[in-house]
């Protein structure tokens, strides 16, 4: 509207930059919320994704022309134009095109999951009903995913096909404890809910059946360890990574992570690539997907998982959401549609102050999960962290007894590792120093930071004058097609772009003088760099 009042009709290029000036002028205006409208946005090259967002946006023409950069018989395309098909009131040819697409390897329980604002018609139709009947889908659509993993306590994620009650029936190895819980699965909550396990006995193997339904159907079994003891000194290992676009050829990832038999695995953001916080169903889309591979339930089913998002999960592209816990108004709906799909121990500050923040303890290690958009702003003093987040970092990095003290960030502290950007740690200097400033003022030991956004693996150091150095692990190259160069900063250790990678941690804190190693495990599960950081690096002088 604003283009439309200050430029008339003229040339396709002027148009263009009239549309660009009168974004930044309705940036300004706002003043609250940068949400970057790059190519950068698009750089997973996804026409599937994007196609779907364009649906979202009542965009059919644009959505089918988007399609056309993508292979028509992908099953993924043949999803999609299913969509597009029912939205033009087409279900013949919706029909048509889901039959191709499960021809051609889509799972089926994908025309279950949804979107179900899009899907309903082809599900009313008798035709539709009759083929579902042959299929037999089960009635668990997604999971369980392992989460919230403490050393007496699991919680195990589900989404069921329509809402139903679910049990979670568990044992040790050996029989000799055996647990069970129950919940239930509601369309508010997108037919997802969490069951939670106590009193389970820590460092132990546990397997576990869940049970859906009245009749208590058997829809899926796994199994998983609990953490060691908290506090006590122990050996285990742990991976991260970020940067996890959908391309199915590299989905194989999670059954490599897998085969390393982690006993946790902190997803750092970039998790499934949305780009679209306006449309609640373009982001269940992307959840959906991703939830439907073999490869990642089978992961998640004995893995504990973590998650925190980042700008693609959350907003756009290097998105400045703002300070505000309510506006723009789809900060909440993003955040809700998030909770539904992890099963994180905590989400910031709850409903009251929402976010992704959170910590937990392996043993004498403590991790610290940080989010890094919901109140990003460049208002007055800029902050990543907003004051609410930083204090609770602050007072739990002040009390953490922990050897190990693992601050996860979405986004890479070391200075100058995206050049010209203001993205990373770089356009919030000085908060990251006041950080840096706590840990030396108070005498923090043993803090080391792990970070994604970059499409590589890299382990760097941050010389400072007045403490110990602070050591970066950062990886954010899970799945995705595009990479990132090496970027040769002071302090760069090592870095690894050849293919996708995840970041391997192995703790030792059992040692005279603990460990941590860090590695970098390929795709193909090779390990071209490794380093071992002893605590003792992580000591202030005169210790």
């Amino acid at each position: 509207m604003i283009s439309a009042l200050l430029f008339p009709p003229q040339s396709r290029r002027r148009r263009a930059a009239a549309k660009r000036v009168a974004l930044c002028i309705t940036a300004a205006v706002i003043g609250t919320v940068v949400l970057a409208r790059t190519p950068a946005a698009r750089a997973q090259h996804d026409p599937q994704r994007n196609a779907m967002r364009l649906v979202s946006a009542e965009r059919l023409d644009a959505a089918e022309k988007e399609l056309r950069k993508a292979n028509a018989e992908d099953p993924e395309s043949l999803f999609v134009r299913c969509v597009i098909a029912l939205r033009r009131g087409d279900r013949d040819a919706a029909l048509r095109m889901a039959q191709q697409a499960v021809q051609r390897g889509l799972p089926f329980d994908r025309l279950l999951a949804g979107p179900l604002e899009y899907l309903a018609p082809l599900h009313e139709s008798p035709a539709f009903r009759n083929w579902m009947e042959r299929q037999r889908p089960s009635p668990l659509l997604h999971g369980p995913l392992v989460g919230a993993v403490t050393d007496s306590s699991a919680a195990i994620w589900v989404r069921t096909r329509e809402p139903a009650n679910v049990r979670v029936v568990a044992r040790t190895e050996d029989g000799a404890v055996a647990v069970e819980a129950r919940t239930t699965t509601t369309w508010k909550t997108d037919r997802t809910a969490v069951v939670r396990l106590e009193r389970l006995p820590p460092a132990a193997a546990i397997h576990y059946r869940v049970l859906v339904g009245e009749a208590d159907v058997p829809a899926a079994e796994g199994r998983f360890r609990t953490f060691p003891e908290t506090g006590r000194p122990a050996r285990f290992v742990v991976g991260f990574g970020g940067g996890a676009g959908y391309v199915p050829e590299r989905e194989r990832m999670w059954d490599t992570i897998r085969a390393s038999n982690p006993l946790a695995f902190l997803m750092l953001g970039d998790n499934v690539y949305i780009d679209d916080p306006e449309h609640p169903a373009t982001q269940r889309y992307c959840y959906y997907r991703r939830q439907s591979r073999p490869e990642w339930r089978r992961f998640t089913a004995q893995t504990a998982i973590f998650a925190i998002y980042d700008d693609h999960d959350f907003g756009t592209n290097d998105c400045v959401p703002g300070p505000h816990v309510d506006r723009p108004p789809w900060k909440r709906r993003v955040w809700t549609v998030f909770r539904q799909n992890w099963a994180n121990p905590a989400y910031g500050g709850g409903e009251r102050q929402p976010g992704c923040w959170f910590d937990f303890h392996i043993a004498d290690v403590h991790f610290i999960l940080l989010d890094g958009r919901y109140y990003r702003s460049r208002d007055g003093e800029p902050s990543m962290l907003g004051p609410v987040q930083k204090q609770w970092l602050f007072e739990t990095l002040r009390h953490s007894p922990a050897r190990f003290k693992v601050i996860a960030s979405p986004v890479p502290f070391t200075p100058g590792v995206k050049p010209g950007s203001k993205d990373t740690w770089d356009g919030f200097a000085a908060e990251r120093e006041e950080l840096f400033r706590l840990i030396e003022r108070e005498r923090i030991e043993g803090v080391f930071l792990i970070a994604a956004d970059r499409h590589r693996t890299d382990l760097r150091v941050i010389e400072r004058p007045d403490g110990y150095d602070l050591f970066e692990f950062e990886s954010s190259k899970l799945t995705n097609r595009h990479t990132h160069p090496i970027v040769r900063t002071p302090g760069l250790i090592w870095g690894y772009n050849r293919t996708c990678s995840w970041a391997r941690m192995t703790f030792d804190t059992t040692a005279k003088d603990p460990t941590v190693r860090f590695d970098v495990v390929t795709i193909d599960g090779d390990v071209p760099h490794s380093y071992t950081l002893p605590l003792s690096k992580l000591r202030f002088a005169g210790r």
